[in-house]
């Protein structure tokens, strides 16, 4: 009895050793974004429902240098788009809605309306414009902006291809309004919101004041700056919603279970329909997965950037909320990497350094990967001309437009440089060098 017991208390302790130590490099690595890359934002990790880092960085208000708290809400940008799939799917389940639906059945003065189904919608695969930037700016009414998007062109052929387009998400938008006859806001509170427990989130508007919500910065070359105005009656659908670290947790608990979707309207979102890994609001084991299985996405629009993933054979849960451009994405990136023990570099100030570039033809060749180090007018480039690597020691690169991703160069032992070490946020990849 005593042997058995001693060998529970080892396995938990083991168990428990390894949390710590993995929650112990996750707050390493954020405290080092928070110092080094400024980020601004709240960040969630859990695993098994158990809380590996739950954090705060950085100001919601930089005038008054009122902080963030971990219940400060963001702007989710696209990250909206799993909602309005999942409304989108709540029709359906009600019987007032097919995928098979055509657009006409809604507006039929939409072009090429006949051509387009909610599934092509729902999955990019319309032919829509990504769309929306100046709109967003503007101050012109729904209607107004309706018609604007109806003289978009397509980009390609309904049904014929891929390609990522707000236009699209803001079609659904519309069209739950015309199906429920609710206000696409009231619609997602009385069907999903609430009945998730999500009592900090909502659809922005122009008038409403939302306590505790982050007000959003850009970044430039003298520092953070405002973030433009927004017009939220039309910004909707692909964008609008607000939200905080703990709703997002509880929906990503509630797509665990059939409380708000069956699990025939599940698989359905979680289905890869293209090449580009696009689900019903969802990426569907996009190629930053670490060859685990992720269900994700992430979101960017002035300012605010965001990301939501979920590794379900995992139980893991990540998302990075950010209100001042810091890079959610491969901040995630970074922390996912952690989590499955991969060599995660913390990150540092990166410092440009001379070296005799006369030697750069040594790095020049064909790397795993589609990888090419190429050299012109004594520098070094990677993929493209337009992509420069600045130096800071005499074998290793940062990107001159993401400093965050490194080049480092390995020599073996014949003396050749034949492997690369690519980081990005981090996290380290080696690749070999090809022979000619």
């Amino acid at each position: 009895m005593k042997t058995i017991q001693t060998l529970i208390f080892i396995c938990l302790s083991t168990w428990s050793f390894g949390q710590n130590n993995t929650a112990n490099k996750l707050a390493a690595y954020m405290q080092a974004q928070a110092d080094v890359n400024d980020f601004s934002g709240v960040v969630l990790v859990t695993r098994n429902d158990s809380i590996l880092l739950k954090q705060s960085y950085g100001f919601a208000d930089y005038e008054w240098h009122v902080k963030n708290t971990t219940d400060t809400k963001f702007q989710l940008a696209s990250v909206t788009k799993q909602f309005t799939a999942a409304a989108i799917l709540i029709l359906v389940e009600e019987g007032k809605l097919s995928l098979t639906d055509r657009l006409s059945q809604f507006y039929p003065d939409f072009p090429k309306a006949d051509s387009v189904t909610i599934h092509m919608l729902l999955s990019h695969s319309s032919g829509q414009a990504l769309g929306f930037k100046e709109l967003a700016l503007s101050t012109m009414h729904a209607d107004s902006a309706y018609a604007a998007i109806k003289r978009m062109p397509y980009v390609f052929s309904p049904g014929t291809g891929s390609g990522y387009s707000n236009i699209g998400y803001y079609l659904l938008g519309k069209i739950i309004e015309q199906v429920s006859g609710d206000s696409y806001a009231r619609f997602l509170n009385e069907n999903i919101f609430k009945k998730v427990g999500m009592k900090n989130t909502g659809v922005s508007d122009n008038n409403t004041v939302v306590l505790h919500k982050a007000r959003v910065y850009q970044r430039s070359e003298t520092g953070f700056i405002h973030n433009p105005y927004i017009n939220w009656q039309i910004n909707r659908g692909h964008d609008g919603i607000y939200s905080n670290v703990e709703d997002l947790a509880a929906w990503d608990k509630a797509l665990y279970g059939t409380s708000i979707l069956s699990a025939k309207s599940k698989q359905i979102m979680f289905t890869a329909y293209n090449a580009d890994s696009y689900g019903y609001g969802f990426l569907i084991n996009p190629f930053y997965n670490h060859g685990h299985q992720l269900i994700a996405h992430d979101g960017g629009f002035f300012g605010t950037m965001t990301s939501f993933n979920r590794f379900t054979e995992d139980k893991i849960f990540i998302t990075v909320l950010s209100n001042n451009e810091s890079l959610s994405y491969l901040i995630a990136y970074g922390l996912s990497g952690i989590l499955f023990e991969k060599d995660v570099e913390l990150p540092y100030k990166h410092q440009a350094v001379k070296i005799d570039t006369r030697g750069y033809n040594k790095f020049v060749g064909n790397y795993e990967n589609d990888i090419k180090i190429l050299t012109r007018d004594n520098k070094l480039f990677y993929n493209s001309m337009e992509t420069e690597l600045i130096p800071e020691s005499e074998t290793k690169f940062f990107r001159a437009d993401n400093n965050e991703r490194t080049i480092e160069f390995i020599q073996d032992k014949s003396g050749s440089y034949s492997r690369i070490i690519v980081t990005k946020a981090g996290v380290k990849e080696s690749y070999k060098r090809k022979r000619n």
